[in-house]
């Protein structure tokens, strides 16, 4: 284990057992020498946000989401973090950009189609091809039991 991920594994346990102030500084210690260690930047504004320094929080989380713009736990925690602002209307926005994100994440949104340009479209269902059967197989059930018997077995 290098010496980052042994630093962010402390801070973390530090995090879990409510030293948030141990764990801020660890997520800090990383991020002195790595600005753009998106995990250690995620973690300590959920440090500081426990710590309630929420406008720290904030400032971490968008810092944050200037190395991942389109991740839903960003805006997630932006969200929250303008919750405990009182700022509604900014709560708002990064819960519609958590919720746009997860579009993404989970491919729910459709790419723009090289025809209509950037406007939106219907999905497309998948069409998948298959290949009916040269022959059809024996129906056991549907033959006679006795010559002249009429009735089917499935009917009995």
């Amino acid at each position: 284990m290098d010496e980052f991920q042994e630093q962010f594994c402390d801070a973390t346990f530090a995090f879990s057992q409510g030293k948030y102030g141990q764990a801020a500084a660890g997520f800090e210690a990383i991020l002195s020498v790595d600005e753009n260690n998106f995990d250690a930047r995620m973690s300590l504004s959920m440090a500081l946000c426990r710590l309630e320094q929420y406008e720290r929080a904030i400032e971490e989380g968008h810092k944050a989401e200037k190395l991942s713009p389109n991740d839903q736990l960003v805006h997630t925690n932006l969200s929250l973090f303008y919750v405990k602002t009182g700022n509604k209307d900014a709560a708002e926005h990064h819960g519609l950009q958590s919720k746009i994100a997860s579009w993404k994440q989970t491919g729910a949104a459709v790419p723009p189609s090289d025809e209509g340009g950037d406007e939106l479209q219907i999905a497309k269902p998948k069409v998948e091809s298959f290949k009916l059967p040269g022959k059809f197989p024996e129906m056991p059930w549907r033959k006679n039991r006795n010559k002249g018997e009429a009735e089917d077995v499935a009917d009995e």
